[in-house]
């Protein structure tokens, strides 16, 4: 009985121009999508905390579909995700992570407007830590959060990989790949 309550995650390393990112997916849809140029222990530490009883699988075919719409995003011609996630968080984690999807590409909001997004104006630290915690970069994008003045603030994958995402929408937001939104 055991057995069939373990979860099997499928990883794989994408490795695009300069890009090099784990990724991993559920049967269910992407769980994870690790910071730039970071060690596969990234990947492995996460999982331990989030699944107690895991099994990494390397799997580039199951990981396919979320390849090709991460290189087209990386690309400049994708502006949305279409693939299946498999999100594992709380209630308030949940609601953030929708909030974050709705920041249209190309713009940013403050941590103070996702906060009020979600109708917690005074939980802007909790929202900080719960964007800290979103598991899929890039797919969910965290990217978008400036602080209030505009300034850029902390970022798992690190500060030069935010910037590098924003200015790759910033390069390719004008009249580009408008049939790929959701």
């Amino acid at each position: 009985m055991g057995s069939q309550n373990k979860i099997i995650i499928y990883w794989s390393l994408l490795k695009h121009k300069d890009w090099s990112i784990y990724i991993a997916a559920t049967s269910k849809g992407l769980c994870f999508v690790g910071s730039q140029n970071k060690s596969f222990e990234e990947l492995s530490a996460w999982v331990k905390k989030q699944f107690l009883d895991n099994s990494l699988v390397k799997n580039a075919e199951k990981i396919q579909p979320y390849v090709v719409e991460l290189i087209e995003y990386l690309e400049g011609e994708r502006k949305s995700f279409t693939i299946p996630f498999d999100f594992n968080g709380t209630e308030f984690q949940l609601a953030v992570w929708k909030a974050l999807d709705e920041i249209p590409y190309g713009q940013t909001k403050s941590y103070s407007d996702i906060a009020h997004h979600i109708h917690k104006p005074t939980a802007i630290r909790s929202v900080g830590t719960a964007i800290g915690k979103n598991p899929v970069l890039i797919t969910v994008p965290c990217h978008r959060v400036v602080g209030k003045n505009g300034s850029l603030t902390g970022y798992r994958g690190g500060l030069e990989m935010k910037t590098k995402l924003l200015e790759l929408e910033r390069q390719s937001s004008p009249n580009r790949g408008d049939e790929l939104c959701r």
